[in-house]
């Protein structure tokens, strides 16, 4: 769960920006955009195949 304590004379605005921050870091927004629709099993193991792929060439084997 994520928690945004208020600082000194912090705006809303500057608040929610600072929670949307942490939403990002935490990849909220990536589960929730995965989990908004159906996903077959055979594009699932697709899509981790290609992120595996790129984490192996990003390491440079």
């Amino acid at each position: 769960m994520i928690r945004v304590k208020v600082r000194g004379n912090e705006t809303i605005e500057q608040m929610v920006r600072r929670f949307k921050k942490l939403c990002e870091k935490e990849g909220l927004n990536r589960d929730i955009k995965r989990t908004s629709y159906y996903e077959k099993p055979s594009e699932r193991r697709r899509r981790r195949q290609r992120k595996s792929m790129k984490r192996i060439v990003k390491d440079g084997f």
